[in-house]
């Protein structure tokens, strides 16, 4: 059995690793790069038709943003993931298609203007439409059949609706081998979701390393302080605005707000109307709704149980149109706005922020992790104007923050996930987490008597008999920022990228005829030669 690092190596998004076993190949995870890039990730090393399956933890982006573009490039295999996972990547991977057409549009646009080639979407809608057709969903705790010597079982880890830990059985030469991916492990005690659900036995392990330098300080009182920041506000006579990752987040806040409002914590308010204004995060609820019973803590289903619903309330209102959300701003009544996207660059967050920064009544409150160079942690920082829509906007409103809600397991969190498998993995390989945390952790655990290493995106590592041989390190050049290169470089465009990938799928389809009928191979390479005739100019 071979692992090819090919992704979230030293880095935090991008998650992808091909493994090589009982003669197949196949990806766990195929996510799309976010943010800043630390290391150039390694290109697939073949064909993507050449991939034979997909197996996925959990539909975030960067653990699913690539589907679609393998598809555009051939990939035509079958891809594992819980019933929730495949309900939400249906409506992200349509909406990040969405995404990067807008993109491509408004490149071509100025393209056209200055005379430049047009450029095309990384993929589109249809290609993610088309790829939702591959998903086989799985319930947790079954193992299923992926090829024969290889069998996958799916854990619920809590990070996420539907997200999970994958363990992988392998049979080679008659001997069996056992490596675990842990997914993006989940944090205890979140509202609405399970506790992750611990692993004990593994030859190998995968794991994540997001916190893996520091713990998440002591449990806020979440009920409380939201509380205070809704009644001091609506005293004011403003409104809070919230900006909020469409999925999973906007779901606590709703779960939160809704036992604010049955415990009557809010006085003066009654009936204060709650907006929700991201069709993302509308129909990422319904997801959520959908899959109570598979996913939800004993909490959430104690109420569904006594006839509530944990994420609905009077007052609460479905932004779906442009003109819904237009109308949002016009009312003067004092309410909650949440909307999309949870960082300001990009989405209806910016329109409400340019309504509502400037009044000093307001409050902006965030709720999640903000990213160097977003609009978000200007906010945080302090910044007393930002640009909006072509205008300077006034930071008069009060900014304020809700620590500790994070989806991710911090350092006390990873070692109780590791320290319950029983006897110790032979090897431990840490990924996603930024270069110095991934290292961090690694050296904790081998400071523990664990062997672990954070592997270099590129890296390969062969793995029998309980060792684990790096065959190849990959690289650990980071990428920087160089001058222009004194001679031109030829570029190869994405169309011509997907031509070549036709090219290898082809080859793949012709190997897979071997033995066929003499009259099909015969139709067949007439088929190839009169394609080749076309356009062999």
């Amino acid at each position: 059995m071979k692992l090819h690092f090919l992704g979230a190596a030293r880095e935090v998004t991008g998650s992808c690793t091909m493994v090589v076993a009982a003669g197949h190949r196949f990806l766990v995870d195929c996510g799309m790069e976010q943010g800043r890039d630390a290391y150039e990730n390694t290109p697939l090393p073949c064909a993507p038709a050449e991939i034979e399956a997909i197996l996925l933890t959990h539909a975030h982006i960067d653990h699913s943003g690539q589907i679609p573009h393998m598809y555009k490039n051939g990939f035509r295999g079958p891809i594992y993931a819980t019933d929730a996972t495949m309900d939400l990547c249906e409506i992200m991977l349509e909406d990040s298609a969405h995404i990067q057409e807008q993109e491509a549009e408004w490149k071509n646009r100025k393209a056209q203007r200055s005379g430049r080639a047009p450029v095309e979407p990384e993929y589109t809608t249809r290609d993610a439409e088309e790829a939702m057709r591959l998903f086989v969903p799985q319930q947790y705790d079954r193992p299923v059949r992926v090829f024969d010597g290889v069998e996958a079982e799916f854990t619920d880890v809590g990070h996420l609706l539907g997200s999970a830990s994958i363990t992988l059985r392998i049979t080679e030469n008659g001997q069996t081998q056992t490596i675990v991916f842990s997914g993006d492990i989940g944090n205890q005690n979140q509202p609405l979701l399970r506790d992750p659900e611990y692993l004990t036995r593994a030859d190998y392990v995968v794991m994540e390393s997001t916190y893996g330098d520091r713990d998440h300080p002591p449990r806020p009182d979440y009920l409380g302080e939201l509380t205070d920041v809704l009644q001091r506000t609506f005293d004011w006579g403003g409104n809070v605005v919230i900006p909020s990752f469409a999925v999973g987040r906007t779901q606590e806040l709703l779960y939160f707000i809704r036992q604010i409002k049955a415990e009557g914590r809010v006085h003066g308010h009654d009936g204060f109307p709650v907006y929700v204004d991201s069709p993302l995060a509308n129909r990422s609820t319904t997801v959520f709704r959908e899959n109570y019973s598979q996913c939800c803590d004993e909490e959430t289903l104690a109420l569904i149980r006594a006839g509530q619903n944990p994420l609905s309330f009077p007052g609460l209102c479905i932004s779906q149109t442009k003109e819904d959300s237009i109308a949002i701003n016009a009312d003067a009544t004092p309410k909650v706005i949440l909307s999309a996207s949870g960082m300001c660059d990009a989405g209806r967050i910016r329109h409400h922020l340019k309504h509502n920064l400037w009044r000093r009544e307001c409050t902006i409150l965030f709720v999640g992790y903000q990213a160097g160079g977003t609009l978000g942690r200007a906010l945080l920082e302090g910044a007393d104007e930002v640009r909006l829509f072509g205008e300077d906007v006034q930071v008069n409103a009060e900014i304020r923050q809700m620590t500790g809600l994070s989806g991710h397991a911090d350092r006390a969190g990873l070692e109780r996930w590791i320290g319950n498998f029983a006897p110790r993995p032979a090897f431990v390989f840490v990924n996603h987490g930024d270069d110095d945390v991934a290292e961090a952790w690694a050296s904790h655990l081998r400071h523990e008597g664990y062997t672990a290493a954070a592997p270099y995106n590129g890296a390969v590592y062969e793995l029998a008999g309980g060792r684990a041989v790096c065959l190849d390190p990959g690289t650990r050049e980071r990428i920087q920022k160089a001058a222009a290169p004194a001679k031109e470089v030829v570029r190869t465009s994405p169309a011509f990228e997907r031509l070549v990938n036709m090219g290898k799928r082809l080859l793949v389809v012709i190997e897979h005829n071997r033995g066929g009928a003499n009259k099909d191979l015969a139709k067949f390479a007439s088929q190839i030669q009169a394609l080749c005739d076309k356009w062999d100019r």
